[in-house]
């Protein structure tokens, strides 16, 4: 009966164990599947719509499994296709659900990556205080996982925001700060962007030598041609502002010609039109053909910001010429700046417009109402920007502050468990000696039990012998000469260096003479005594012990190997000056053959019968019916022949 319930007990095991490993089994076939078409869904090679196919096939497969960065993946690449596909509301959803799915798991890289999506949404939309929210939650992400390049990227971002905004010095302090983290070996175009937007500040500031300056950084470092050109461009508008027209002339006829610029038709209407200004300027040509051309382009291209800029040159150009039409040129671009709501815009042409109406008190009177208006938005925008720069620093000072309280506590309760443990150490250690007399002979008595008593009980009695000898002599001494500094008031340092050397001989001998474990991780054991045993000057070799069977041998055998290998490891490192020890263990015919030889000082016949712990080792290889053979000359090294029945 007992047997027809182990066998269906059994049974029960073998299909819990199968049903186990098919479940994992499958578990992993589909997460393979899953990868290799989230993998086909980031071709770019296939067509946009046949990528979103692939890409909602592995969210809803994603779906059906707990959720893990594999599930982050997918939604932060169906985003980037819907957003390829222009479809910006769907991109949005999945930008928000990416950033509360990362939150829940606490995944830091797509968070950032998340908020960065979102930022530059809003940032499209110009909702620009939304865009800087969360350029900056990006980057405190990207912060605390330690990537330094993705930090520089949203503070280069934050930066343009803020100079967008007028708001030029924040914007100045922004984008350095960006350059503290971004990387010239992988960031070079990002510091170039920096450093051109640097440049714009400080010409809005009219620091024109430094924008100029900051414009060749740009130029010098960038590595994207087509960014180099529009950089040439912004340096030539610089030096227009600051009356260097053949400088701006020489520079943007040299950009003119310049290959790539006749396949970006946007930038190049806005160095043609820069061009006919600074011509213009210098009097070297008073045709507005050059402005009419820029004018054309913009208006094939939509470029409805560009026009405002043609619209007011062609203005300048005719306002002294031709009154009319320069009040034509100046109210498009007046239509325009309310159409695009660009108040500014509009506040810059009601100046070119009041000079050709002085007497117009509607011109006035918005021009008043703008310039108050802007100036309150900007004090908003500029106070709102320092704000949540405000309120991240403190919450970065926050965290500091209690990493710093966290540790001076973790020191202080250091130092108080240190302080305990020194004052306490003495009478630890000497409990632990006079409780070492009682365990070493508990264990001997035990490991020893088998049926030929009378040499168990002699290789107890030499094994006591040889540990009560170490104790005397190792200990004793020690213990004494600290008593006598203890009586003495010697130093407290010098007291308690001794009390040290103690416990530490106490550790030592407690390793040596411990219980071993004969476990399943017996040979692991025996292998980490071997390794700790030898020199790190002395190269080991061991050979043959994984092809034992270590759980078919006694317990009591294995202890008495243990303790025999390892007094011939103290013996190595002790007395034999080798640089090389081998140790080949053999399963012959039910007997373990254990072969020991080193290439040390070697030892005369009476030298070795002189040393007590190889002694010990033969009484303890006979206790267990064994045998062991030394053999070794003076200077030959050393070797042993280890035998027992298993």
């Amino acid at each position: 009966m007992n047997n027809a319930r182990s066998v269906l007990f059994l049974l029960l095991l073998l299909s819990i164990g199968c049903n186990s490993f098919e479940k994992s089994e499958s578990s992993k076939f589909e997460k393979s599947h899953i990868l290799k078409l989230h993998n086909q869904s980031k071709n770019v090679e296939l067509e946009k719509s046949q990528r979103l196919i692939l890409a909602d096939s592995v969210y809803n497969l994603v779906k059906t499994t707990p959720l893990d960065s594999l599930t982050l993946a997918t939604l932060y690449n169906k985003s980037n296709i819907h957003y390829a596909l222009k479809q910006i509301d769907s991109s949005s959803f999945y930008d928000k659900l990416l950033l509360e799915q990362s939150n829940l798991i606490q995944n830091e890289y797509y968070a950032g990556k998340a908020s960065q999506a979102i930022a530059y949404n809003f940032d499209a939309i110009v909702q620009f205080d939304s865009a800087y929210f969360y350029y900056n939650q990006s980057k405190n992400y990207f912060q605390s996982i330690g990537d330094s390049s993705q930090v520089g990227r949203r503070l280069l971002s934050m930066g343009q925001i803020q100079k967008n905004q007028n708001d030029f010095f924040g914007s100045k302090e922004t984008l350095t700060e960006a350059l503290q983290f971004l990387k010239p070996e992988k960031d070079i175009n990002y510091i170039a962007s920096c450093y051109s937007a640097l440049a714009s500040n400080h010409r809005k500031l009219l620091n024109y030598d430094e924008a100029i300056n900051y414009y060749k950084k740009a130029i010098q470092l960038s590595k994207s041609s087509k960014n180099i050109l529009a950089y040439k461009n912004n340096l030539a508008t610089t030096y227009i502002d600051n009356k260097e027209y053949e400088i701006a002339t020489s520079l943007l006829n040299t950009v003119r010609n310049d290959i790539l610029l006749q396949k970006n038709s946007s930038l190049y209407a806005r160095v043609l039109d820069n061009l006919a200004y600074a011509q213009w300027l210098s009097n070297t040509n008073q045709s507005e053909n050059l402005f009419i051309k820029a004018l054309d382009i913009r208006i094939l291209n939509n470029d409805r910001r560009g026009q405002i800029s043609s619209y007011t040159h062609l203005g300048e150009f005719y306002a002294k010429k031709n009154k009319k039409k320069a009040f034509v040129y100046f109210d498009s671009v007046l239509q325009l700046s309310k159409d695009l709501k660009i108040p500014k815009a509009e506040k810059d042409v009601l100046v070119h417009l009041m000079e050709l109406d002085g007497k117009n008190t509607n011109l006035k009177n918005r021009y008043i109402f703008l310039q108050d208006s802007l100036y309150a938005e900007e004090l908003k925008v500029k106070t709102q920007f320092a704000k949540y720069k405000y309120d991240d620093k403190q919450k970065q000072e926050a965290i500091l502050r209690l990493e710093k309280e966290n540790a001076e506590q973790a020191l202080k309760a250091s130092k108080e468990r240190n302080q305990k443990i020194m004052y306490l150490s003495g009478a630890i250690l000497l409990a632990i000696l006079l409780a070492f007399a009682f365990i070493i002979f508990g264990q001997r008595t035990q490991q020893l039990k088998q049926k030929n008593k009378s040499e168990k009980l002699a290789a107890i009695y030499e094994t006591e012998a040889e540990l009560s000898r170490r104790l005397h002599d190792d200990h004793g001494g020690r213990i004494n000469q600290t008593m006598l500094l203890v009586e003495n008031d010697a130093n407290k340092s010098v007291v308690l260096d001794n009390l040290e050397k103690l416990y530490k001989q106490s550790r030592d001998f407690s390793r040596e003479i411990n219980e071993v474990d004969t476990g399943p991780y017996f040979w692991e054991n025996l292998l980490a005594m071997i390794k700790l045993r030898t020199p790190t000057d002395v190269k080991l070799f061991i050979r043959g012990a994984k092809e034992i069977n270590w759980n078919i041998i006694p317990s009591t055998t294995k202890t008495t190997l243990f303790k025999i290998i390892q007094e011939l490891m103290i013996n190595l490192k002790k007395h034999s000056g080798a640089s090389i020890v081998a140790i080949t263990f053999q399963n012959a015919n039910s007997v373990l053959q254990i072969n020991y030889e080193d290439d040390g000082n070697g030892a005369t016949p009476e030298e070795l019968r002189l040393k007590n712990g190889l002694l010990n080792t033969e009484k303890r290889i006979l206790a267990i019916g064994g045998s062991i053979i030394f053999e070794s000359e003076k200077g030959k090294g050393f070797k042993a022949a280890i035998q027992f029945p298993i």
